[in-house]
């Protein structure tokens, strides 16, 4: 399976007056880290896959994480992502933080391939993941 790392440095406005990375600030590098493994397997920004699948995005139903070593502000980490499970309409994404060689975050959300709900205009439906965007993460 695809295993995706970004390097990012963390911001001052990351951190809590401790001068660490407040801790809800990790699941909006998680967000965008998710995107950013979805943009090296099929090839196109966030925006252009979900109208291509005529979804509305991939809402998290479930996150989580356990911390091991605090970032701070001017810290350079990386993030390597991997899709863990596939199943018919959820998956599983994995994130590991690491600062240096030192795994300092292992988190997990799972998501939902959502699309609009036919019948009820402001309600949302998860989707069955097409066979294609499977195959993308598995290099087929």
């Amino acid at each position: 399976m695809l295993v995706h790392t970004r390097t990012v440095e963390i911001e001052f406005g990351d951190c809590d007056p401790a001068g660490i990375v407040y801790y809800p600030n990790y699941f909006r590098l998680f967000d965008a880290s998710t995107a950013h493994l979805f943009e090296a397997a099929l090839g196109k920004k966030k925006i252009a896959w979900t109208k291509e699948f005529g979804i509305v995005g991939i809402p998290m139903v479930d996150t989580g994480a356990s911390f091991s070593r605090p970032a701070r502000y001017g810290d350079v980490v990386s993030i390597q992502s991997r899709i863990k499970e596939f199943k018919r309409s959820s998956f599983t994404v994995e994130h590991r933080l690491f600062h240096g060689d030192d795994e300092a975050i292992t988190a997990h959300e799972v998501r939902v391939w959502a699309e609009r709900h036919p019948d009820k205009p402001d309600a949302i439906r998860a989707a069955p993941i097409p066979a294609e965007v499977i195959a993308a993460f598995e290099g087929k």
